[in-house]
């Protein structure tokens, strides 16, 4: 027989840290969703009220107020029964009935296609921004569903929730610092989609710590002796890291768990902050330490606000063991994250966003919902903005950035303003120009140079490592496209309403709106302008009487063709060569029948190929002529110092090289650099690549690549 969570069991487990608990309203809420779900079963055969009462008694765990523990227990009511939200509102709160609501609206967040993940996902970041206790409430609802996931008897639905808890779920608990929930919707995740591989990790972490325990406990014991002779009053406590860490850690290091040193980690709790730095004064004189692994979280908080000193060491036997050092308080908000800013003795009803420090993820997610075009790309940036290990930057003024790992000075800008990055042309790091694509590493100061005469480059996104940049970038140039289109999609339409003696107007073009699936005139101009939508069919729109003007034919054009000199062609065809990859002697090349142009070369490697893998008919096996010695273009991207005599020099080295530039194109240019595209006329690919090793060695280079499409 099952054992039920009574009302009673809720209120005595609330009483403890809410005093002033309404016991009645727990009771009356109690009742109200046992009755509501009367008749509904889980997939385990359990009364489906029994779900509900799970939810609330993990969010009691967490001391969450009875606002919090109601809205658990009434949650499902509304998505699931006929239950309204105005009888909540009645028989409760405003309070409640918006909670519910906010949950209610999250509920089967089903990953049945990517456009609907996508856009509950949206709605999620929506919901939890007005108020964090549902998102709480949702993790809550998650962790309870995970705990009984076996009881699912279709294995392709359990894997679906355990990919979606791993890919949206665990992330967001992480975010608001509850690891244990974080680690529990991780570990179960893991046991349903690599069940083997997690098995495995099990037996041979069983039989480490047995093995070693006694070692564990003396180490524990020397590293306790040692801090308190030096007179730190301190408790120091052993853990093994969880199962699925522990196999991410081998895939991303691409090892086996052997190889592993720190799948024990050591814990110190002390007093204050101060004496959390004298502690790690004391480790790292007494025993070698680490380099490269000791990490600051006191001073500079993980963006969910969890601080400690992290540090590895060459400890006790010679083992190399990781060593947290925290005070009390932050070990309590390492657990229970954003749950231990809960302010109920002030008598405050309400968490949001503006109560809590370490909400600018959040605030992060909600600049992305407003500029994102459609929810996939919502979705595609905000897991960019959950998952990564992160560098923390400065401006020149003291300002903290933190951002994501391999980040560039380009997400620096737009983490400072969208309008900065927008309008950046430069950057220093250090107090040295360099370029935006440059990673920026822990500590750096970077000064962005702007100019309110500049706009942002399509290729950044290349380079970008955070939602935030990645989308105000898209937002930017999605506007400019439309603008670019618009205007040139009018001018089409205007000559072409021209030759058939139409006075075109826009107010004209309004009732044409809806059968070109276009919002407003302009659109329909960008629509044209973008090759959507034909002129022709919006002017027999306007007139159906109208016929398309015939046009008088024109000889073909003669193609101008290389002299190239390759085996293999087919007599009689026109050749040239790729302009994606401009192949050159001396690689390895094929033809591609191409409709009206004839013969194109490529090199094997281009990424154009994969167009005609299903076309094999197309494919023709060719190979460069070695007794052959025409000159052929090789296309260079050059960055260069924007000083005097910069440009001379590299055209002179070229032709030191005899190498032959036949097109200059500037592509970017700001007060330090200019970025060029370059194509310069060669025998071989062994010439072009001495050209790029001279080119490479030039004081005013800062890099010169092949251009790749």
């Amino acid at each position: 027989m099952i054992s039920v969570i009574t009302a009673k069991d809720l209120c005595r487990r609330i009483k403890p840290y809410y005093p002033q608990l309404d016991a009645d309203m727990i009771a009356r809420a109690y009742e109200f969703c046992k009755t509501s779900h009367e008749g509904q079963t889980r997939s385990s055969g359990e009364p489906y009220y029994t779900h509900p009462v799970e939810v609330a008694s993990i969010l009691a765990d967490m001391h969450l107020d009875p606002s919090t523990i109601v809205t658990a227990l009434l949650h499902d009511v509304v998505e699931d029964t006929g239950v309204t939200l105005e009888q909540i509102k009645a028989q409760f709160s405003q309070e409640i009935a918006n909670l519910v609501d906010g949950v209610t609206k999250l509920t089967q967040m089903e990953m049945q296609s990517d456009n609907k993940q996508a856009e509950n996902f949206r709605k999620l970041v929506m919901a939890m921004s007005n108020d964090i206790r549902v998102l709480l409430v949702k993790l809550a609802d998650r962790t309870h569903n995970m705990r009984t996931i076996f009881a699912i008897t279709k294995a392709e639905k359990r894997e679906r929730i355990a990919h979606e808890t791993l890919s949206i779920f665990a992330p967001l608990a992480e975010r608001i610092g509850l690891s244990s929930l974080q680690n529990e919707l991780e570990d179960i995740s893991f046991q349903v989609l690599h069940e083997k591989p997690r098995e495995s990790i099990q037996s041979r972490l069983e039989y480490l710590t047995a093995s070693a325990k006694d070692m564990i406990e003396q180490i524990k014991s020397e590293l306790q002796e040692h801090l308190t002779r030096c007179g730190v009053n301190c408790q120091v406590t052993g853990r093994t890291k969880t199962l699925y860490s522990i196999w991410r850690k081998t895939q991303s290091k691409k090892v086996d768990m052997e190889e592993l040193s720190d799948v024990m980690a050591f814990r110190i709790i002390v007093d204050d902050i101060p004496t959390c730095y004298q502690a790690l004064g004391l480790l790292h004189t007494h025993y070698q330490t680490v380099m490269g692994r000791f990490k600051d979280y006191i001073s500079t908080p993980k963006t969910n606000q969890y601080q400690s000193l992290h540090t590895t060491i060459i400890g006790p036997y010679k083992k190399k063991i990781e060593i947290q050092i925290r005070t009390e308080a932050m070990h309590r908000f390492a657990e229970d994250g954003v749950a231990a800013h809960w302010r109920y003795k002030t008598g405050k009803t309400q968490i949001n966003p503006s109560d809590i420090k370490g909400f600018n993820w959040l605030n992060d997610l909600r600049d992305i919902l407003n500029r994102a075009d459609t929810p996939e790309e919502f979705l595609e940036n905000t897991q960019l903005e959950m998952y990564r290990d992160q560098v923390f930057c400065f401006t020149p003024k003291g300002r903290l950035i933190a951002l994501p790992r391999n980040a560039t000075a380009i997400d620096f800008a737009y983490a400072v303003h969208s309008d900065i990055g927008n309008t950046c042309v430069g950057v220093r790091i250090n107090g040295k120009h360099r370029q935006l694509a440059t990673v920026l590493s822990n500590g750096d100061q970077v000064e962005i140079i702007t100019s309110p005469d500049a706009i942002p480059n399509a290729e950044w996104e290349d380079f970008m490592a955070t939602g935030r940049a990645r989308s105000a970038l898209r937002r930017f140039i999605r506007i400019k496209k439309e603008v670019e289109f618009s205007r040139l999609g009018r001018a089409l339409l205007e000559k072409d309403s021209r030759k058939h003696n139409l006075n075109l107007s826009d107010d004209m073009l309004e009732p044409c709106l809806i059968s070109f699936e276009a919002e407003t005139v302009q659109h329909l101009y960008a629509l044209v302008g973008e090759g959507t939508v034909n002129t022709m069919s919006i002017l027999q729109k306007l007139d159906p009487e109208l016929r398309p003007i015939s046009k008088p034919s024109k000889s073909t054009a003669k193609q101008k063709n290389v002299a190239l000199e390759i085996k293999g062609l087919v007599p009689g065809m026109a050749v040239h060569n790729g302009n994606c990859c401009y192949p050159l002697p001396g690689e390895r090349i094929v033809g591609i029948i191409t409709t009206g142009k004839g013969i194109t070369v490529h090199r094997v490697d281009c990424s154009v190929l994969e167009k005609f893998n299903n076309m094999p008919e197309l494919w023709l096996d060719i190979e460069w002529d070695k007794e052959g010695s025409a000159h052929v273009s090789g296309r260079l991207i050059v960055v260069l110092l924007n000083e005097p005599g910069s440009l001379a020099s590299i055209t002179m080295l070229i032709s030191q090289y005899d190498g032959n530039i036949s097109n200059i194109h500037l592509l970017e240019r700001s007060s330090d650099f200019f970025r060029f595209q370059l194509d310069v006329e060669v025998t071989h690919i062994k010439h072009l690549n001495a050209i790029l090793a001279a080119m490479r060695s030039s004081k005013f280079v800062e890099s010169v690549e092949r251009e790749k499409i």
